[in-house]
């Protein structure tokens, strides 16, 4: 193999591996929304709103719309729509992304596990 194919491979393949790491693990965020999540928010086909709004379709809904919750005037106002990067950065530090929101949760800093929870939410953007 020529020099120049070899190196367009080995690019290609780097790429590939870089976009499959950011899309995430389902299955881990499966395992984390459980221990971290699912306290407060539910998912799949009976998710409801109880202390937090279930999150099914989450990703592209408008901040604070769901019907089955009562939101923060914060949340209901900010204007937010949750794209897959807002809702990262909402993960990773709430507050800082709706000021005055009444969401009683740290942040999650590991990137990994952001992208896995986020790869998991996005198995009920149907439901």
């Amino acid at each position: 193999m020529k020099p120049a194919a070899l190196l367009t491979l080995l690019f290609t393949a780097m790429l590939f591996n870089t976009w499959a790491a950011a899309a995430g693990d389902a299955e881990a965020g499966a395992r984390l929304f459980t221990k971290t999540c699912g306290g407060c928010h539910s998912v799949g086909l009976n998710a409801r709103g109880g202390f937090g709004p279930q999150l099914n379709g989450v990703i592209g809904r408008l901040a604070g719309t769901t019907a089955d919750y009562q939101y923060s005037d914060a949340m209901k106002n900010s204007g937010v729509v949750w794209t897959r990067e807002k809702l990262a950065a909402y993960i990773e530090n709430p507050k800082k992304v709706v000021s005055g929101t009444r969401m009683i949760f740290w942040g999650i800093s590991d990137q990994e596990k952001i992208e896995n929870l986020l790869a998991y939410l996005e198995t009920f953007q149907g439901q």
